[in-house]
């Protein structure tokens, strides 16, 4: 798991290949039956979470096969980088895992394929264990039915170096709290260190843009809007803040892993990321756990992003009883909140965020994250239209590059992001 993907926004540059949405009817593919005896071998894959939870999924799987004697499952862990890519070419292959660790992103495209079991006709009856919100994100706009069972969730706050803030004149006691004083506190962070820190290291993403108050669709959801004046808005103070640099230099490359890192080393002030950050400043960066800064996210909106994660089934298993029931295993309540424990993350399960290890803070910069992000995790947004595709992210990024470094505006930059992410929009239907 990568710890800084703001907890999971992983930035595979590889698009899901547009012909899945065209070898299959979507909706369904194969029969959505999954009654029958939990029996045989099936296979799990997950996304680059073995290096650092080994022990859990040996003990979950093991769980799994003590109460279904007769199943065997193979655990599969793909690395991050290309996951979006691996799913397709296995979609693509015939060659799909049994259950595969999706985001509702990388989950829509399998399933306007055909290629992932619909929860509402094969396994409706757990709707209820669920978060209602988490349920619904793992729907796809066009399509009737509920793609993947909802796993774990995350959000987090706004991490900020107290001794760079210092070093600028700046009051680290008073972290900027909106949009204006982010902007602002990364010029005079620029200007008073002649450009040698900056303050963020990425460039706007699609979920900035919807945290700013941007609408990202249409009310339909058939078309891309994030090209209205306050989109143009935002990049153009990105602009200001990349000509300063007050936006890291290699912004324009960067992934998630790359900016966490700028931030351990101090070349950036400020970085978004989850409790579980901290376990990792603390053992990679004494110094800067000394001085680590924790602050809301910022957003116009007043409501914070929230990542999401599921496990989906594939509609052309040939063992969906025992697919079905491994899937609900590893996310039901208890396993939920076991794996949080361990992961620094959130359940979806109903009811646990209530949890006293949820509610109750000690004192300690962990709970103080865990209790605030668990609260705000009740209104949360994901941001990231379930339709916003890898390739889509890709447009939007090459665009925004061009819009930094001069070679067009921003309202030019957006405006042809939106017409090639409607392009492919029309593509996936």
């Amino acid at each position: 798991m990568p710890t800084s993907r703001r907890s999971f926004a992983v930035a595979a540059v590889a698009a899901l290949v547009l012909p899945l949405s065209a070898c299959g009817s979507g909706g369904g593919g194969g029969s959505s039956d999954a009654s029958g005896k939990v029996e045989g071998d099936i296979t799990f894959q997950t996304w680059n979470l073995r290096a650092n939870f080994k022990p859990y999924f040996e003990g979950l799987i093991a769980d799994f096969e003590e109460k279904y004697p007769g199943t065997h499952v193979k655990w599969i862990d793909q690395p991050a980088e290309g996951y979006a890519d691996k799913i397709s070419a296995d979609a693509a292959g015939g060659t799909l895992a049994d259950v595969v660790n999706v985001s509702p992103d990388l989950a829509a495209p399998l399933a306007q394929a055909g290629l992932a079991l619909d929860l509402d006709k094969a396994a409706g009856q757990y709707e209820k264990e669920y978060l209602e919100a988490a349920w619904a994100s793992q729907q796809v706009p066009g399509l009737e039915g509920t793609y993947a069972f909802p796993w774990y969730l995350n959000t987090g706050p706004l991490f900020y170096n107290k001794s760079l803030f210092e070093k600028a004149g700046l009051d680290a006691g008073k972290p900027p709290t909106t949009y204006d004083e982010l902007f602002g506190t990364a010029l005079q962070l620029a200007r008073k260190t002649d450009g040698e820190v900056a303050t963020l290291a990425n460039v706007p993403t699609i979920e900035d843009f919807g945290r700013y108050g941007v609408p990202l669709m249409n009310d339909e959801g058939t078309a891309f809007a994030f090209d209205d004046a306050k989109g143009v808005e935002l990049l153009t103070r990105y602009k200001e803040l990349y000509d300063a640099g007050g936006l890291d230099s290699q912004a324009l490359t960067a992934t998630p892993e790359s900016s966490g890192k700028k931030f351990l080393t101090g070349a950036v002030a400020m970085n978004p990321g989850s409790a579980l950050d901290l376990a990792n400043f603390r053992k990679q960066a004494p110094s800067l756990y000394e001085n680590i800064g924790i602050t809301d996210q910022i957003t116009s909106t007043g409501h914070v992003n929230m990542y999401v994660m599921g496990l989906l089934v594939n509609s052309q298993s040939e063992r969906k009883p025992a697919a079905v029931a491994f899937a609900r295993f590893a996310t039901d309540a208890a396993r939920q909140m076991s794996f949080a424990k361990q992961v620094a993350v959130f359940p979806s399960s109903a009811g646990s965020l209530d949890d006293p290890y949820f509610t109750e803070e000690d004192g300690t910069d962990e709970t103080r994250v865990r209790v605030a992000a668990a609260k705000s995790l009740k209104t949360a947004v994901n941001y990231t239209p379930v339709l916003f595709s890898e390739q889509m992210k890709t447009e939007l990024r090459n665009e925004v590059a061009k819009a930094l470094q001069g070679k067009q505006s921003p309202e030019e930059a957006l405006d042809n992001a939106v017409k090639a992410c409607d392009r492919l929009l029309k593509q996936q239907g």
